[in-house]
């Protein structure tokens, strides 16, 4: 028997970048069928309006038209009529990212929630889904990728699919398209790449490598979600960037330089940013996905839905996604190391810290972490980033204070087992008290801190007790992001700098971001002005950063700029640099105790 909802998606128009959707609802509501888009998507918390897209719109019942009008920005009411409902509507998809739909002549990607239409009172109700071919002998090289079950459609082929609820449906990004394709088993479960856009990637390596990933995560929860497969779809581009959790799979972006080659056997820094995004949403197979937020379990995709713990379900991902690299020796202890030193010096170059909680962070994702503006670091914190040395610090506290026999991961394994595996969701104190219960510590303290405060964590101390040195020193360039070697005396010398972040706007230096109580804002400086000039020396994208560094700092000089059209002057006294920069190295000779600690925690022992 036929579901009562099924869709009908077709790329009516690849090259205007077009996708056509049928809507059927054998048996619509009587008093009037009431269809919506949602704003948003599970995973990436801002409001995007995905009815924006919608372009056309047409109902028929029996062929006779159908009366409709729409009720707001996202929603269309459908006049009564008896019998079936047959609602066609075009989507421009045009957005390449990991959130939305994106479709020309090389391929279509979709999530469900840019393409299909809620149907008001039967979201609980199974969906069909007909996936059809573009039109033209361009197309017949044409596969899908996607992890929906099938109905009737052959093996990476159009056809039919299904899905169990409206949930489900939109859970299961869709890519067609001529992909390279290779699989693997993990846990018994069949694994796949489905690699989209021109690239060299060593295929047998990227699943080789990947394949250890997902069983490192696997052998920490103690098994893998109940699934049919799983799929990595990955665009890979000229530059980009991102990813995106699903209940199967993972929607992924990267450059095609990341990926690795052929003969190449080293980790670059590229494909090490990559293993750690592919780690990143893979965790998420656990952790948001079935370990996720009360209120994320029937979340309404019209409206915001807050929560304060995104520090827990991104930070801690954040965290296990890079350790997982080292702990599979897909790269080295010191290259863990300056990872985390790079995340460290992010979170300490912005006042944002001191102003912002983990917990306010996450509730205000909505508006001010997708949201950022030119004084972002000024008054955020990310819940990724100060959200992983949470968990850093949560687990090295607990590794210290039970003198190892527990870790933060037994209690991810615990929220497992009492929220993901049964489908129960976590409220607001629940990953707190449940990391008190499982190690018997007091960490009241800890996440008063941590998490609701905005004080400085303890990260050199605990770092010290598993034999990892810890310096901050003042930024070496614009480029230095931190390194995990310890730093030589001249690195601790600082010179003077302009305190902003620069951009090059068409060949002119342009004040991206001027940091609180620099030497740029208190010369009155703001972002959006022009350099033109510093102490009479034509200013220019190369030397901007040298010419300030040649001041004497308390000293001043003479800065020219443009604030839109206006040329003005002002007197900027150069400071040194801020010690934010972070280093961290494996300690000479530790006691055999504390090697015994690192190598535990690093996966070394």
């Amino acid at each position: 028997m036929s579901a009562n909802l099924q869709y009908r998606v077709k790329p009516v128009s690849p090259e205007a970048h077009l996708f056509e959707v049928t809507l059927r609802i054998v048996q619509p509501d009587d008093q009037g069928q009431l269809l919506v888009m949602p704003s948003w998507i599970l995973g990436s918390y801002m409001i995007r309006d995905f009815a924006k897209n919608l372009v056309t719109l047409s109902a028929y019942s029996d062929g006779i038209p159908v009366a409709w009008e729409k009720q707001d920005k996202q929603s269309w009411l459908f006049a009564p009529y008896e019998g079936e409902l047959v609602v066609t509507y075009t989507i421009y998809a045009w957005d390449l990212s990991v959130r939305s739909a994106h479709l020309d002549t090389t391929h279509g990607y979709f999530n469900g929630t840019s393409l299909f239409l809620r149907v008001e009172g039967q979201d609980d109700q199974p969906c069909e889904v007909e996936l059809i071919k573009p039109d033209g002998d361009g197309y017949e090289s044409w596969r899908v990728a996607t992890t929906l079950n099938g109905l009737q459609a052959p093996y990476l082929g159009f056809g039919s699919y299904q899905a169990g609820s409206y949930d489900e449906l939109v859970d299961h990004p869709v890519e067609m398209g001529t992909f390279d394709y290779s699989e693997f088993d993990v846990a018994g479960v069949t694994h796949a790449v489905a690699v989209t856009g021109r690239h060299e990637a060593d295929m047998e390596r990227l699943c080789a490598d990947l394949k250890m990933l997902c069983e490192s995560h696997i052998e920490m929860f103690g098994e893998l979600p109940e699934m049919d497969r799983y799929l990595f779809q990955v665009m890979a581009v000229g530059d980009g960037y991102g990813g995106l959790e699903h209940r199967s799979s993972t929607s992924l972006i990267c450059k095609r330089a990341d990926l690795p080659k052929k003969g190449e056997e080293k980790v670059t820094n590229g494909y090490r940013q990559f293993l750690g995004l592919a780690s990143h949403e893979y965790f998420h197979l656990w952790n948001v996905k079935r370990i996720r937020p009360e209120v994320f379990k029937s979340a309404d995709l019209i409206k915001e839905v807050h929560t304060r713990l995104l520090w827990a379900f991104e930070g801690i991902t954040s965290y296990y996604d890079d350790l997982s690299l080292v702990r599979t020796k897909r790269i080295e202890p010191e290259s863990y190391l300056e990872l985390l030193a790079q995340v460290i010096t992010r979170v300490q170059r912005g006042a944002g810290r001191f102003k912002q909680s983990l917990a306010d962070s996450s509730f205000d994702a909505w508006t001010k972490f997708y949201k950022q503006d030119e004084n972002a670091s000024n008054a955020i914190v990310s819940y990724y980033a100060k959200g992983a040395l949470v968990a850093l610090a949560l687990d090295l506290t607990i590794r210290k204070e039970t003198a190892g026999n527990y870790s933060l991961e037994d209690v991810m394994r615990t929220l497992w087992e009492r929220h993901g595996r049964v489908d129960v969701g976590v409220h607001e104190q629940d990953v707190e008290m449940l990391a008190m219960e499982v190690t018997s510590i007091d960490l009241k303290a800890f996440f008063d801190q941590a998490v609701r405060g905005t004080e400085e964590l303890a990260l050199e101390t605990l770092l010290e007790y598993f034999g990892i040195g810890y310096k901050l020193c003042p930024a070496k360039s614009p480029d230095d992001q931190g390194s995990g070697k310890q730093p030589e005396n001249s690195e601790t010398e600082a010179k003077p700098v302009l305190g902003a972040r620069v951009k090059n706007n068409n060949g002119h230096v342009e004040l991206a971001v001027v940091l609180d109580g620099g030497a740029a804002q208190q010369a009155g400086l703001s972002a959006g002005d022009t350099l033109v000039a510093i102490n009479g020396i034509r200013v220019t994208n190369g030397n901007v950063h040298d010419l300030v560094a040649a001041g004497t700092p308390g000293e001043p000089v003479q800065v020219h700029a443009f604030r839109r059209d206006e040329l003005m002057a002002f007197d900027l006294k150069p400071q040194p640099a801020p010690a934010d920069t972070c280093h961290l190295w494996l300690l000479e000779s530790p006691e055999p105790e504390t090697e015994t600690r690192r190598n535990e925690w690093l996966g070394s022992a």
